[in-house]
């Protein structure tokens, strides 16, 4: 411990403690033997402003270097043990800077998770995606539904990755694009006229 009176706090190994806060310059783990919360950021201020924060903060500008496009500027990780005593991620949050020009910066942030062992984004916010600003369901093209209920129908609307098919109002088992099905008829479709297919009973 180095201890100082002046404006620079008291020094123990790389943290620093100044006014209440904390300044730390290595890596922390705080570990708990239970279920309690871990770490709570805490706000008592009244106004309308947003409080607490957490802020990411990735400052690459040092010396000579600046930051570049494609540089991922943090993530968080949930992460746990498989049944063989291994660390998995199981789910992440993560961003990216997309185009660090002052003026016209660009940024991406995807969500994602593990898969049949295999790490896969669920949803992805672009800026630079190839068709422009976008919001991508499944950007790695993996075998993955997506449903929408209603307060009704468990298949309201279903994009089915596996036949390329678009259901509304049920699961698409129809014809080669989109299929509209209020109820079975147990019928077939022409395969030379099935892009679009409406089915009642």
């Amino acid at each position: 411990i180095s201890e100082n009176t002046s404006a620079n706090g008291v020094a123990i190994d790389s943290v620093t403690l100044k006014d209440g806060g904390i300044a730390a310059t290595a890596a922390s783990t705080i570990t708990t033997a239970d279920n309690t919360d871990t770490l709570t950021l805490k706000s008592t201020d009244a106004d309308a402003s947003s409080g607490p924060n957490l802020r990411l903060y990735r400052n690459s500008h040092t010396g000579s270097h600046n930051p570049q496009d494609g540089d991922d500027l943090g993530k968080i990780e949930f992460e746990g043990r498989n049944d063989n005593s291994q660390d998995v991620v199981y789910g992440r949050i993560r961003t990216q800077l997309r185009d660090a020009s002052d003026g016209t910066e660009d940024g991406k942030m995807d969500l994602g998770s593990i898969v049949g062992g295999t790490e896969i984004d669920w949803l992805t916010f672009d800026a630079l995606d190839t068709n422009g600003a976008s919001v991508v369901f499944n950007q790695g093209s993996a075998d993955i539904d997506f449903r929408v209920e209603s307060s009704g129908n468990a298949d309201m609307l279903n994009i089915n990755a596996g036949t390329n098919r678009v259901g509304i109002a049920g699961p698409a088992d129809l014809g080669s694009g989109l299929h509209i099905r209020t109820a079975d008829s147990g019928a077939s479709v022409d395969s030379n006229a099935d892009e679009l297919v409406v089915e009642g009973s």
